[in-house]
């Protein structure tokens, strides 16, 4: 039989109105693993009216208090990460490896969230006036949406739920249907930890689910990643319903590599960003901008690596795993056959990968096209997997003007042993996200991640500063007291709780 995988409302596992499901895969098998739940709007009414329920009194439990419980969640977390760690390979087909390291910086953004009494702190002004002081406070919003795409089944979640419930809001997430598994497991491990029933809830589903969460009038804030198209219509549907938005999009991130870079250093930079996670990254580098005339020397050097990656099923320590579904494989396949009519040298297709693995996996290897064309789809589309494209140039200012040309900003990277050729990039470009010799320049946890232009919509950037100010809102107050109070005598340490 079947299992069938439910939401979690209320601290435990429950079933809906709505009997519609979804097959989730192992990818590295094609068989279908297990089905899970898609909510419909009256399921989502109700996770949504739970979370209200439990929003006041996490609101007002006190800092120490939830400190406590969130210390808890991240001592789980690193203890048993391994445990997800597994189900992610299970159901994205990630490399164990990989999936540990996403996990890993999901975890730096619990241990940000730790700091939460002195991130929400606000600003004393005594004696304005007379008498009078004025003051600001940073208090929760309610209850707070978070729909995160497929390729982070842990991590993109944890950039956004131990924010905003250390923050004191509670939480309504609605995760991949792709991978689902990861987010009931974080909701019980969370329950585990102590946190109230009702803060924190998953809500599986498809579109419907997700429109129904856009526009409850309950709900005060969307957190969404995923393509530029979705984001776009996320951020105009629940801006348009008042609430506040952060939806990160898609992208098309370029290396550009300078004739006096370290061409070892960035053939193993190229490798490892344009296929990790079989590419399917908003983070992946898919466009190596080459200045002549070193392309020749790169494009070797990049080929020599890939011949020697191993892909297979992750729970074999391979190198690469398969993409998602079978459909999202054949789409990204598609594109060998359009680069080849396009006029660009297939120099690797990965249609013809051995595989550690069975037959029946959603197999694509790694990919490289040369001389790509600026005008192909193959240069323009998000393809979102291991597909790695050389673009050759005449120079640093012809390769920053088609970076900068094109309609993503979300990550960039530059090779190159100038450091003023460096300083003059990161100054220069249009890109959000900037690596200096760094092929995938995601922040640290303390610091927020977002692009530019069609690769962000919306209020804030995820996590850091941002994220703090995202999931609160700032309250100023002033104050003047007439007569003063007397508290009585008490000799006793003053304790908080």
């Amino acid at each position: 039989m079947t299992i069938v995988l439910n939401h979690w409302i209320g601290g435990a596992e429950s079933a809906a109105t709505s009997t519609r499901t979804a097959p989730v895969y192992n990818p590295a098998t094609g068989a279908v693993a297990k089905n899970v739940l898609l909510a419909s709007a009256a399921d989502v009414d109700a996770a949504v009216a739970v979370a209200s329920a439990a929003f006041p009194g996490w609101r007002d439990t006190s800092q120490a208090r939830r400190q406590t419980i969130m210390f808890a969640f991240r001592e789980l977390l690193n203890e048993r990460k391994g445990e997800l760690a597994n189900i992610l390979t299970a159901e994205h087909g990630k490399v164990t490896s990989d999936a540990l390291g996403e996990i890993t910086r999901g975890l730096e953004v619990v241990e940000f969230a730790l700091g939460m009494p002195h991130l929400s702190k606000g600003e004393y002004s005594e004696n304005v006036s007379t008498g009078v002081d004025v003051y600001t406070l940073r208090q929760p919003l309610g209850v707070v949406g978070i729909i995160s795409p497929f390729n982070f089944p842990a991590m993109v979640p944890l950039w956004f739920f131990p924010l905003a419930v250390a923050a004191g809001n509670a939480v309504v997430l609605k995760p991949s249907e792709k991978d689902p598994s990861a987010a009931n497991w974080m909701a019980a491990l969370f329950t585990e930890a102590g946190l109230p029933d009702g803060v924190f809830n998953v809500v599986h589903g498809d579109k419907e689910a997700v429109d129904a969460l856009l526009v409850h009038p309950d709900v005060q804030a969307i957190s969404f990643v995923g393509s530029t198209p979705i984001a776009r219509y996320i951020y105009e549907t629940a801006s348009a319903h008042g609430k506040r938005v952060q939806a990160l999009g898609g992208a098309k991130n370029h290396m550009l590599v300078l004739p006096d870079a370290d061409l070892d250093l960035a053939a193993d930079a190229a490798v490892n960003a344009g296929f990790g996670s079989a590419g399917e990254r908003c983070m992946a580098i898919s466009v190596v901008v080459a200045v002549e005339p070193v392309a020749d020397e790169l494009v070797a050097k990049i080929t020599e690596r890939m011949s020697g990656l191993r892909v297979g099923d992750g729970m074999r320590g391979c190198d690469m795993g398969p993409l998602i579904t079978e459909a999202h494989r054949d789409k990204v396949a598609s594109y060998i056959d359009l680069a080849a009519t396009d006029g660009a040298d297939v120099v690797v297709d990965g249609r013809n990968v051995d595989v550690d693995g069975e037959a029946s996996g959603f197999w694509l290897g790694p990919t490289l096209f040369d001389r790509v064309s600026v005008e192909s789809k193959v240069y323009m589309d998000e393809i979102f997997g291991p597909v790695l494209s050389i673009i050759r140039v005449a120079s640093y200012a012809e390769g920053l003007a088609l970076i900068n040309a094109s309609p993503y900003g979300n990550g960039t990277a530059i090779f190159t042993n100038d450091g003023g050729a460096a300083r003059r990039f990161q100054n220069e470009v249009q890109v959000g996200m900037v690596g200096i010799n760094v092929p995938i320049p995601v922040p640290v946890a303390s610091h927020s991640f977002g692009g530019w232009k069609n690769s962000l919509f919306g209020d804030a950037k995820a996590y850091g500063a941002a994220g703090i100010a995202f999931f609160t809102r700032e309250k100023a107050v002033t104050s003047r007291w007439l007569d003063p109070s007397h508290g009585g005598i008490n000799l006793g340490f003053p304790q908080h709780d």
